[in-house]
């Protein structure tokens, strides 16, 4: 796979919690380290995403904010 987007996490994923439009995917990138994502019902089934699936967090963001208490 080459991609252009420079944040690409690759992981497991863990949940899959379908909507009837979207379906949110928790991916496990590290142990208890976790990034969740929305896409399209039909994009998921396209993709054959499914529990214990290895797949690949691909972060595109133009900003990217940093905050503090």
């Amino acid at each position: 796979m080459k991609i252009s987007a420079r944040n690409t996490l690759k992981g497991t994923v863990k949940q899959l919690i379908p909507g009837a439009v979207n379906t949110e995917i928790v991916v496990e990138i590290a142990p208890g380290v976790e990034v969740t994502s929305i896409i399209t019902k039909a994009s998921a089934e396209s993709l054959g995403i499914a529990e214990g699936k290895e797949v690949y967090a691909v972060i595109k963001s133009s900003d990217v904010m940093v905050a503090v208490d």
